[in-house]
């Protein structure tokens, strides 16, 4: 059964362990994300004093006493009754009332989407993960076959709608996020890039296995709809391996490090060929990644976590691992033949619990 394809246009901090998160109930729960959403109150706006108490304190430790008190002249302006900061209070408040969040989407635009500079060390964040005792190719594809099965079984969650509810206080909070780390992905744009989820319509089957810069589609279910087993996994990952071997390297993948502006104008002239377009939207629509590294010098036991990092934020530059990825991917899981591993994610989907908590559950699983 072979279950790859390869692209021929394309050839392109540290976690302690947890818990294994365990359903809510063992068979689908159809609504119950949505009803729960829907049952959660909206983000209160602030009222217009508090936000300029704040920000007067917020700005103490950063600018001088003569720049303080200007700011804070213009600041008790601002906030006058009938004033700019009342007008734009009310507006503020109309459109809280209007939207499920009245800043989600404002600081998804803001804070990530129109930010330009490579999202690689700028805002993607990585993580170490705890270094496992294998030093060959076998075991190196024995992981992560493990490491693939393990975030399945999350997504079987995910899909059933049965994952616990996180709560704060005893409150409970929203799950939003959750729903939007697996089969996602970062597109970029000239002036503002967009994150499409795939998972919305009919789920993809699919992941993308990167190797000598080569990419690669794996399905991962069989046609009962089961996840495969680490067995056939691993017996997958063999073919990828030797395949990935047999063609010329092209590291693609280094131009998700790019600038965005820059990176959004080697896209549109990359999907103008056909192959490459069906190739790249594989790569967006898959689950997750996992980058299958290749060996990297040996450096001295004192250095080597912080070696390690660097190869997990940003794969080390053109010479080694950073050609093996796709920096736009959601979720890209790094396996090095060294038992090094851990995950380098883009940011805008989701903030860190829902990654740390579907990387306890995948850290129990093994």
């Amino acid at each position: 059964m072979d279950r790859k394809k390869d692209f021929p246009k394309l050839r392109f901090t540290s976690l302690k362990s947890g818990c294994l998160v365990r359903p809510v109930a063992p068979t689908k729960l159809s609504g119950r994300y949505l009803a729960h959403q829907k049952s959660l109150p909206r983000l209160p706006v602030p009222p217009l004093q508090q936000t300029l108490e704040r920000y007067l304190l917020a700005l103490e430790p950063i600018v001088s006493q003569e720049e303080l008190e200007n700011t804070k002249q213009i600041v008790k302006e601002f906030g006058q009754k009938g004033g700019v900061g009342e007008r734009l209070q009310a507006s503020l408040e109309r459109r809280a009332r209007k939207t499920e969040n009245w800043l989600c989407d404002w600081w998804l635009r803001t804070a990530y989407l129109e930010y330009r500079l490579p999202v690689v060390i700028h805002s993607s964040p990585g993580v170490l993960l705890p270094k496992q005792d294998y030093y060959d190719r076998q075991g190196q594809l024995r992981f992560a076959a493990k490491l693939i099965s393990g975030v399945l079984d999350f997504k079987t969650m995910i899909d059933n709608e049965t994952l616990p509810v996180e709560t704060l206080g005893g409150n409970p909070l929203c799950m939003n996020q959750y729903y939007q780390i697996l089969s996602s992905c970062r597109i970029p744009g000239p002036k503002s890039d967009s994150v499409v989820n795939y998972s919305q319509t009919k789920k993809p089957t699919h992941i993308t296995v990167v190797h000598n810069f080569q990419f690669f589609e794996l399905f991962v279910y069989n046609s009962d709809g089961s996840p495969l087993t680490v067995d056939q996994i691993y017996m997958q990952l063999e073919k990828i391996w030797h395949s990935s071997l047999q063609t010329n390297k092209e590291p693609i993948g280094i131009l998700t490090t790019g600038h965005r502006n820059s990176w959004a104008n080697a896209y549109n002239n990359l999907i103008k060929d056909k192959v490459n377009k069906e190739s790249v939207k594989c790569i967006q629509k898959s689950i997750f990644t996992v980058c299958l590294d290749a060996p990297v010098p040996k450096v001295s036991d004192d250095l080597y976590m912080s070696h390690v990092a660097a190869q997990m934020l940003h794969g080390g530059g053109s010479r080694w691992n950073s050609g093996n990825r796709w920096f736009d991917k959601t979720l890209q899981f790094i396996v090095g033949e060294d038992g090094s591993c851990g995950l380098v994610y883009e940011h805008s989907p989701a903030e860190g619990p829902p990654i740390v908590a579907l990387l306890d559950h995948v850290f129990e699983y093994w």
